[in-house]
């Protein structure tokens, strides 16, 4: 009797995938910057605590690399093969194109390359 095997696809992190991405511009030389959005955990040293609330200005939903290329603004969401937006994040794409600036999606580094970086 055969025994088939089944091979599971591994998919990366995001974290594997945005680490990727930053090597890559940073080879290339490209002007970028990681973005942090996510509010800072503040422990008790308990076991409890709390996330702080973020700046009054601070806007949710921004891309996680920030790019000036060519004088062009390029917010750059970095995603798994399989992930999606949020709704904030999908809200700052559309206010980014509707002011002319450039937004995409990366789950590879071939992604860009398509779109030209």
């Amino acid at each position: 009797m055969v025994r088939e095997l089944k091979l599971k696809k591994i998919e990366p992190t995001e974290s594997e995938v945005l680490n990727a991405v930053c090597e890559y511009l940073s080879a290339k030389n490209y002007f970028f910057f990681r973005v942090n959005n996510v509010p800072v955990f503040q422990g008790d040293g308990h076991g409890g605590g709390f996330f702080r609330k973020l700046s009054k200005w601070s806007i949710a939903g921004v891309p996680d690399i920030i790019m000036i290329y060519n004088g062009d603004f390029i917010g750059l969401e970095i995603k798994t093969p399989s992930g999606r937006q949020s709704p904030e994040q999908k809200a700052f794409e559309t206010r980014c194109k509707n002011e002319s600036g450039e937004y995409y999606i990366i789950r590879r580094i071939e992604d860009l390359i398509e779109i030209g970086l």
